[in-house]
Order: C-alpha cells, then sequence, then structure tokens
C-alpha cells in the first residue's frame, strides 16, 4: 500500500529540491550590496505618508474568500471527472446537487452584490 504513495513522496522531494536549489543560486549569484536608501520603505516613489497597516475596504477581502471558496470547490470536478466512468448514476446525481448548491450560493452572491466593485 505504502509503494502507491512513492511516485508523490518523489514528487514533493524533487519539487523541494529544486526549490532549494534556486534559492542557494540565487543567493550565491545575486549582487547583494545594501545600504540606506535601499532599505527604506518605498510607495509610489516617494516617501510613506500614512501607515503601512491601513485598513481596506472588506469588499476586497469578501472578493477574495469567494474566488478562493468557488475556485477550491471547482477543483472537486477533476476527481469527479476521472472517476465518471466508474461512480455511475449516483455519481452523477451527487456532483449535479453539489453544482446546484455551488450556483444557488453564487446566484445569492452576486444578487446580494459582493460582486460589484463600484
Amino acid at each position: 500500500m505504502l509503494a502507491n504513495y512513492f511516485p508523490i513522496l518523489l514528487f514533493l522531494a524533487v519539487g523541494a529540491g529544486a526549490g532549494a536549489i534556486a534559492i542557494a543560486v540565487g543567493r550565491v549569484l545575486a549582487p547583494s550590496k545594501p545600504y540606506h536608501d535601499k532599505l527604506t520603505p518605498y510607495e509610489c516613489g516617494f516617501e510613506a505618508f500614512e501607515d503601512s497597516r491601513m485598513k481596506f475596504d472588506v469588499r476586497y477581502y469578501l472578493v477574495a474568500i469567494l474566488f478562493i471558496i468557488f475556485d477550491l470547490e471547482i477543483a472537486f470536478l477533476f476527481p469527479w471527472a476521472v472517476a465518471f466512468g466508474d461512480i455511475g448514476v449516483f455519481g452523477f446525481w451527487a456532483m449535479m446537487v453539489f453544482l446546484a448548491v455551488l450556483v444557488v450560493g453564487f446566484a445569492y452572491e452576486w444578487k446580494k452584490g459582493a460582486l460589484d466593485w463600484e
């Protein structure tokens, strides 16, 4: 059973190794000459005039959360499509119910104006 997970572990190891090598090469080859002007905060070509921790509009976070939710829910369609031949009619209708809930949620958010930028 554990042999089935070997390709995943190999993929993770190769990805982590490639990332570590890229970071190491960047540290070795990149020029590093820090001085005061490089280390100062930069905002649009002039000195910062407000606190960097200013509040954002809640709509920004709402749209971001909605994107993540719908993106993750759509990701459930990929394994369903791969196993479509094996799951039969029950699997088909289960996914149709899932998609109907998604559509109702999306219509509700649209009607409430959560996707309007103004």
